[in-house]
């Protein structure tokens, strides 16, 4: 597993090559997380690709393709010569991807569950172990 500190030391996007996630996707959903939840701030800057893997110790062809998506889906813009950029968010339209994303994950969620036999208030009583409201 790997840590680099993206925005001083609270913010860190980590990899690891035993999480099944492709290295790309596991820094776009923490960089769109980071970015939801407001500790990347519109206009900052993110690492030069370079930088990023030389940090994580991967290719820069992950970071670019991470980038790419990231730019591609509008959560950042690549200036040329100046670097990588937050863009401004319509706050709304980032809550419903995230709700989306969410939706589609419990989705799978309950089929396991129904295939497996889990009653609808174990489902209820583990989504609340996990989101921490005991």
């Amino acid at each position: 597993m790997y840590i680099y500190n993206l925005v001083g030391d609270d913010v860190e996007i980590l990899i690891s090559n035993s999480s099944g996630v492709p290295i790309y996707e596991q820094i776009t959903r923490q960089i769109k997380g980071l970015i939801a939840r407001g500790e990347l701030r519109e206009g900052e800057a993110l690492p030069s690709m370079r930088l990023l893997a030389k940090e994580l110790r991967i290719s820069v062809i992950t970071t670019k393709r991470a980038y790419e998506e990231l730019e591609r889906e509008g959560y950042i813009e690549t200036v040329m010569g100046k670097g990588s950029f937050v863009t401004p968010r319509n706050l709304e339209l980032a809550r419903e991807d995230t709700l989306r994303r969410v939706e589609e994950k419990l989705g799978e969620a309950l089929e396991i569950a129904r295939q497996g036999g889990v009653a609808f208030e174990e489902l209820v009583e583990i989504l609340t172990i996990l989101h921490g409201d005991e």
